[in-house]
């Protein structure tokens, strides 16, 4: 069954993110990246945002249990790549920093309410934002020095958070594991609101 409070957060990040589109600055686009498959693996835990959001997507699965704790780490990668060969290309996007922002808040509160929406809702929040955390890598991508080795080990680093996140969940089978769950997710989302802040700055 459908949880209107899930339905009422997907809808308004995604309003949010497309009412952006009227400035569409992002800070990932043309910093330029070295090395290959160990600079791509390692990537993701440089930067809160991105591993916050990789993490976040796990939890909530663990959360949802099946088979969104199958779904969600499989979407989320997957879309990321679509998102990365659209930045390549230059398909234009709403602002990237502030889909990589509500990302993060979105998935925060997510956990932090356990919100339970359908299987589809589900899947087309994690698969929008993973469009926006692929598209600001796929802008950098053409400076790497290895692209295809430097992708590769981006994805399987994001694969290892989301599977670091469902670890996290199984928590919720223990006393209070999940108040204490729900606590980490607060803790996400007002760290996502931060990054939000940051984005108005950019």
């Amino acid at each position: 069954m459908n949880d209107p409070r899930a339905s009422f957060v997907v809808l308004a990040s995604v309003a949010a993110v497309m009412l952006t589109y009227v400035n569409p600055a992002m800070a990932h686009a043309g910093t330029g990246l070295a090395g290959g498959f160990g600079a791509g693996f390692a990537h993701p835990f440089g930067g809160m945002d991105h591993l916050l959001a990789m993490v976040s997507v796990g939890l909530w699965g663990a959360v949802l249990g099946e088979p969104l704790v199958y779904l969600l780490p499989m979407v989320f990668p997957g879309v990321m790549v679509l998102g990365a060969v659209l930045g390549m290309v230059g398909v234009p996007l709403p602002p990237v920093e502030w889909g990589i922002a509500l990302s993060v808040c979105t998935l925060g509160l997510c956990v932090a309410c356990a919100l339970r929406p359908g299987v589809g809702m589900a899947m087309i929040v994690v698969a929008a934002f993973g469009l926006f955390h692929g598209y600001a890598h796929g802008k950098e991508l053409p400076s790497a020095a290895d692209p295809v080795g430097y992708s590769t080990g981006f994805v399987l680093a994001t694969g290892s958070l989301h599977v670091f996140g469902i670890g996290l969940g199984l928590a919720a089978r223990w006393p209070r594991g999940m108040l204490a769950l729900r606590a980490v997710g607060i803790g996400i989302a007002v760290t996502g609101v931060h990054f939000i802040v940051q984005a108005t700055r950019a």
